[in-house]
């Protein structure tokens, strides 16, 4: 039962490590989607300077949040639970891409979970 619940733990690690590198990466290419479009109206409308701007320091939290998640896991998936979950309140607030709300709560609750395996793992 502990290698699976290792093994488990470094599936999540690596995972929770590694998807928001990329995403982040991308913040700046916009390679996969334009990221802007996620961004709620009224966070925009607030903003002292350009969505692509707004993006790209919102990718390097997220470089900075998975590469956290690499070397520190338990720290490091409350940061991105936490993030993630922001991420869903300011879509479901909007009113748009509920879809990708829905789903960045069911990630949340996956990163959540790593933090707390990570947290058995490391006793």
């Amino acid at each position: 039962m502990e290698d699976q619940t290792k093994n488990t733990q470094t599936l999540l690690k690596f995972t929770y490590g590694l998807v928001p590198v990329v995403a982040g990466a991308d913040k700046f290419t916009n390679l996969l989607t334009d990221w802007s479009h996620y961004l709620n109206p009224t966070i925009k409308a607030m903003l002292p300077f350009g969505e692509h701007v707004f993006m790209m320091i919102v990718g390097i939290i997220e470089i900075v949040a998975g590469i956290l998640v690499l070397f520190n896991p338990q720290k490091g998936a409350y940061l991105v639970s936490a993030w993630l979950v922001l991420i869903a309140l300011s879509l479901l607030a909007s009113g748009n891409y509920l879809d990708v709300a829905v789903r960045d709560i069911v990630m949340a609750i996956g990163a959540f979970s790593l933090a707390r395996l990570s947290t058995i793992a490391k006793n």
